[in-house]
């Protein structure tokens, strides 16, 4: 008999009364964001907005209905991401992959809930069905089938689903960047002491694509502006992905293995769009503006594209301390 597990998905069920990840009915929940980190960082009276901008809430009153065994199994997760935390760099680098997805995927999976939660809400007020496109149930379906991995036999096999990099990384004391996309399932994460990228969903196709500047950077502390320029290259490469990703999802009495089918090129259709360093440009911007970088500091006419990763003549690495600019 084949393991039999909840999906959202299905029905568009996202009410308070159903764990987020078994669908057991509960009275418990979990904080999206760990509450170590936000006592940490002090950040959970800050306020984030939902994505039609029209709701916040305050990051700590962001919680997941979940039963008592899905509350144990994140609060075993954050023991271990804890222990590896405080030993920096090394620490977070010697953690496997799957756990790095599960404990980003709880932040992105956290945000994508309320985002349904709200969307379901208002479209029950204005007396019309909520819906999905049946491109993002499919992903977001599978996507929830992985997160259950962190209670349920299931394993992965092969090529990964995800892409994820960990690199040493400056900031100043009790600083920390982060930012998620909830449609896209991307994380972004800093602190000082090192930094953190992941595209949950693109079967490692991202990773490979920028394996170049990852290689380029081996034995630097990045400064936190060549951080944001990286994380806009995933961000960059994911808007530009052609082809969804798709698994071989085998189902049997032992539990669950899922593999990521490798995303390959097909007839004149390359696996990614066009490189355009106009949008690339105004992306960046959003990133640098905190250091008064604009647009047109980027992309000039007859001048080399803006990096600080890479010299735009010799395509060598940026020493990130010869970069002049605030920590």
């Amino acid at each position: 008999m084949s393991l039999s597990l909840f999906n959202p998905f299905t029905d568009l069920i996202f009410d308070e009364q159903f764990c987020f990840l078994t669908g057991d009915l509960t009275t418990e929940k979990m904080t999206v964001y760990p509450e170590w980190l936000m006592e940490h960082f002090k950040f959970g009276s800050d306020r984030i907005e939902m994505m039609d901008k029209s709701k916040s809430y305050t990051y700590a009153d962001l919680q997941l209905p979940c039963s008592a065994r899905v509350k144990k199994a994140f609060e075993e997760l954050e023991e271990k991401i804890q222990e590896a935390y405080k030993k920096g760099f090394e620490g977070m680098k010697s953690l496997d992959e799957h756990l790095l997805f599960l404990w980003t995927g709880r932040m992105v999976y956290g945000m994508l809930y309320y985002e349904m939660r709200y969307e379901s809400e208002r479209m029950l007020r204005m007396r019309e069905p909520f819906n999905l496109s049946p491109l993002l149930r499919e992903r977001f379906g599978n996507f929830h089938l992985m997160m259950q991995s962190i209670i349920e036999p299931i394993s992965f096999v092969g090529q990964k689903p995800w892409s994820i990099a960990v690199f040493p990384l400056k900031y100043s004391a009790d600083i920390f960047s982060y930012r998620d996309d909830t449609v896209n399932l991307l994380f972004q994460f800093g602190v000082n002491g090192f930094g953190l990228v992941a595209c949950l969903q693109d079967n490692g196709v991202i990773g490979d694509k920028q394996k170049e500047i990852l290689e380029k950077m081996e034995g630097h502390v990045l400064h936190p502006i060549q951080f944001e320029e990286l994380f806009a290259r995933f961000h960059y490469c994911d808007y530009l992905l052609q082809y969804k990703a798709e698994y071989k999802i085998e189902n049997t009495d032992a539990g669950i293995t899922i593999e990521a089918i490798p995303i390959t090129a097909k007839e004149n259709r390359p696996v990614f769009g066009f490189w355009d360093d106009e949008v690339f440009a105004q992306l960046l911007t959003n990133y640098w503006s905190v250091y008064g970088i604009q647009r047109g500091d980027i992309i000039q006419f007859q001048k080399p594209f803006l990096s600080f990763l890479e010299n735009p003549y010799t395509k060598d690495f940026v020493i990130p301390e010869g970069i002049d600019l605030p920590f």
